[in-house]
């Protein structure tokens, strides 16, 4: 059923900095790419593997994750995946997306780097020319797996440097600090990529101070523990380092127990500049409309609440500084327009 406030919210221009585009692959495509290279499925049906999508938490999500993406074999199924994410998020307004995917998924089962890159580029270009978004792509290492096996991933991604804005780090986070893969963010930051990192989501406070300080990430991904530590918060604050969160995979992975618990407002309280994003939302129960609209009936959040995280997202991206002032004037307008 819809709200005022989520009839208002639909229309709003919004900005999506936190999606992994292999977490959009839906059951319903999942046995469709299963069916089309003759990959035998462990469900019986649609349904069954939707039904499996009930995780205790980060690791037992990133079982079936990497699973699921096994069906992604070619170009043209690349291009499907990106295509589906960015027709479905246009209808919700959403007008500038930075996607991060993941080629070691995909690499490690003999799929070459550029079949990934190629068939999700097309996407975006498409997504740009059909619907003037503007679209930005992250390439993110696995961070259980070695900082050797990520510098080989940025060696293969070195030819398509001009389709790719950031490195980023991704996967189990608990055990596998940001200080595991200095080395490589040192390299790729000197390739002229910008640099983004998971921390503390499951992982510690102490992993976003090594995010800043030996990654040297523009932006936290989660970050949702910070207000465990109070220099760490307000080091956050003066700098405004973006925190791109999102409530409904943190509710599914049980960071929070319930999402009237999690700390969404609390950041937007102090100053900090939080987002809100999907992350996995073909797992996570739903896409960055459905994250907006939970979040705030259960947080109650108010109407400029709710503005301001849409403004965050447009400052905290990687558009250009022209694209940003006319994103922010087309939401203003809106929200004006709208109100009432």
């Amino acid at each position: 059923m819809h709200s005022p406030t989520a009839d208002w919210l639909l229309k709003l221009p919004k900005a999506e900095l936190h999606l992994h585009i292999e977490g959009s692959l839906e059951p319903e495509m999942v046995f469709q790419k299963a069916a089309k290279h003759g990959v035998k499925l462990p469900y019986p049906s649609i349904e069954a593997l939707r039904k499996a999508y009930d995780f205790s938490d980060l690791q037992s999500f990133l079982d079936i994750y990497y699973r699921g993406a096994d069906v992604l074999r070619d170009e043209e199924d690349f291009f499907d995946l990106t295509r589906s994410y960015l027709e479905k998020v246009h209808s919700e307004s959403v007008r500038h997306v930075e996607i991060f995917f993941d080629p070691q998924t995909h690499t490690d089962r003999g799929i070459p780097f550029e079949v990934v890159i190629r068939g999700i580029r097309a996407a975006l270009v498409q997504a740009s020319q059909n619907y003037g978004m503007s679209c930005e792509l992250i390439l993110c290492f696995l961070r259980h797996l070695s900082c050797e096996a990520a510098e080989a991933t940025l060696k293969q991604a070195l030819p398509f440097k001009d389709w790719i804005i950031a490195v980023g780090l991704d996967s189990s986070e608990v055990g596998h600090p940001p200080s595991k893969f200095k080395r490589v963010f040192d390299v790729a930051r000197g390739e002229g990529f910008l640099a983004v990192a998971h921390a503390g989501e499951e992982g510690p406070p102490q992993y976003i101070w090594e995010a800043l300080d030996l990654l040297q990430v523009k932006r936290i991904d989660h970050g949702v523990r910070c207000l465990e530590d109070p220099e760490l918060t307000a080091r956050l604050v003066s700098e405004q380092i973006p925190l791109t969160v999102c409530p409904l995979s943190n509710l599914k992975l049980r960071v929070f127990d319930r999402l009237e618990d999690h700390n969404l407002k609390h950041l937007l309280q102090r100053g900090l500049r939080a987002t809100v994003n999907s992350d996995d939302p073909a797992y996570f129960g739903g896409y960055l409309q459905e994250n907006f609209q939970q979040t705030a009936e259960a947080l109650k959040l108010d109407r400029a609440e709710i503005l301001q995280l849409l403004e965050n997202a447009f400052l905290a991206s990687f558009a250009s500084e022209e694209r940003k002032s006319a994103l922010l004037e087309e939401l203003h307008e809106n929200a004006k327009g709208s109100a009432g």
